[in-house]
């Protein structure tokens, strides 16, 4: 079928093929035909519960809809390109199979809040997608976590050495930021989880329809309240994409580290062969090209999310054809996210971790001189006037050549006379991580409350989504 035969009655002369190509969003919203299909069975039902549609014309439309279900599912629905998107090619598929009711499909709603009634559908299963993979990393974490509270290595402000912490602590600090960035997405999840589909063009309809009959069937929340807004509000999206955007920042973070821990200067760990690359010149290079990669592809991500940001900017109400370009964004970042996701867990798991370099590297910078302040602190010094005394001492050992260690008792009590044979006692990297077990801290038994409470988190998060896409599940069940 001709596209310009649908516009025909409004027009003398149709649109230039040039226009029919720069207009066309089918590339893009193809990937919403399941969505489409589905939402309409669910306006087929409603039009026929109203008595708007006769009950034939319902068997009819939802058989033959149900038909364009499982072709899609196998890859074999075809699409006419000369259609502008996968609405049109849908309602004239319908009209071409059953004849008269296909073109009744239409009655009561508008490709305005149908197109935004798909990409909410498709962006809950996003959501869950998404949750379901940084569940895997955060298990990931967890259990490597588990296994080494007491892996001694450095801790970095300003990439500076700063204090001894273990293994398992940095670990979880990575999984705390994963556990929120679930948290954003569920969060969203309540906002896209609402039912447009009625809101029409952007007025309502005269037709008596039943929006909340439909919002039901299709497993959302609650019909939306407003039907301009209904048609254009595109917060949710922004906000999913925000929430992807920022998990990308936290696995670019998660991949720096590991760009940095797997040189020679740092060396505290190797990928996995599966997992680097070789050089095309020279024979000796492992390079962590996954790592890099998506560090590079999260810039694309906050590309996205400024683009839909200044794509929305200047928007009167209600719907405006600009509002086609939100669904490129959308589909690029969960297609990056969720390959990203599951191929930097693949890396963690298989990561080996060099437990003696990380240690070894503990005994450079004069990561226990805290502990020597606090030290002092307990001997009745102010801690400002400790900070100095141990700052002068950090000097003259870096002048000396020496560890704070290595220092005598008399080079010690040359710098303040309150030191004594206990002093030692201070110097010990395992004892510095030991004594830090205040709530969050790096002592292993404080790690080992994170871990356990980690564990609850994941748990919580998991039974969460699982009720969400039980009910989802449930709606799809019910109506195909």
């Amino acid at each position: 079928m001709d596209r310009r035969a649908l516009w025909s009655g409004r027009f003398e002369r149709g649109p230039s093929n040039s226009t029919l190509s720069y207009t066309s969003s089918l590339s893009v919203d193809e990937r919403l035909a399941w969505y489409d299909v589905v939402g309409s069975i669910a306006h087929a039902r409603m039009l026929a519960r109203q008595g708007i549609i006769g009950p034939k014309d319902e068997r009819l439309l939802v058989s033959c809809l149900k038909r364009l279900i499982k072709k899609i599912e196998k890859g074999e629905l075809e699409l006419c390109e000369d259609l502008e998107d996968v609405h049109t090619n849908i309602e004239v598929i319908l009209t071409k199979e059953v004849g008269e009711a296909g073109s009744k499909i239409h009655t009561a709603r508008s490709r305005n809040d149908q197109v935004v009634t798909d990409l909410r559908m498709a962006l809950r299963d996003s959501v869950l997608e998404i949750v379901d993979c940084i569940i895997s990393m955060e298990t990931t974490l967890l259990k490597i976590a588990e296994n080494n509270l007491t892996t001694v290595m450095p801790g970095f402000t300003h990439m500076q050495h700063a204090q001894p912490i273990t293994l398992a602590h940095h670990l979880m600090a990575h999984f705390y930021k994963l556990a929120r960035d679930i948290e954003r997405f569920f969060d969203a999840y309540a906002r896209i989880n609402v039912c447009p589909l009625g809101s029409a063009a952007l007025a309502g309809t005269t037709f008596n329809i039943d929006r909340k009959y439909v919002s039901d069937l299709l497993g959302f929340y609650r019909p939306c309240e407003n039907s301009i807004d209904g048609v254009s509000d595109r917060d949710f999206v922004v906000e999913y994409v925000f929430a992807a955007s920022l998990t990308m920042i936290h696995l670019s973070s998660i991949c720096e580290e590991l760009v940095l821990w797997t040189t020679p200067e740092f060396a505290f760990a190797e990928m996995d062969d599966r997992y680097s690359t070789g050089s095309s010149i020279m024979p000796q290079k492992k390079n962590p090209d996954v790592a890099e990669l998506i560090r590079g592809r999260t810039g694309g991500t906050i590309g996205n999310l400024v683009s839909l940001l200044v794509l929305l900017k200047g928007l009167p109400m209600a719907y405006n054809r600009d509002l086609q370009e939100d669904k490129s964004p959308v589909l690029e970042i969960t297609d990056t996210l969720v390959a990203s996701l599951e191929i930097l867990t693949e890396v963690i798991k298989t990561i080996r971790f060099d437990s003696d370099e990380m240690e070894e590297k503990t005994k450079n910078g004069f990561l226990n001189a805290t502990d020597l302040a606090d030290y002092l602190v307990t001997k009745g010094v102010p801690f400002r006037t400790a900070h100095e005394i141990v700052g002068k001492i950090v000097r003259y050992a870096l002048k000396n050549e020496k560890r704070l260690e290595d220092l005598s008792m008399k080079e010690l009590q040359s710098f303040y006379d309150g030191f004594e044979e206990d002093v030692s006692e201070v110097f010990p990297i395992l004892k510095c991580i030991e004594r830090r077990r205040s709530y969050g801290g790096t002592a292993p038994e404080a790690v080992k409350a994170q871990v356990d409470q980690g564990y609850l988190v994941v748990k919580r998060q998991r039974g969460r989504a699982r009720n969400m896409k039980g009910k989802i599940d449930e709606a799809w069940k019910a109506l195909l």
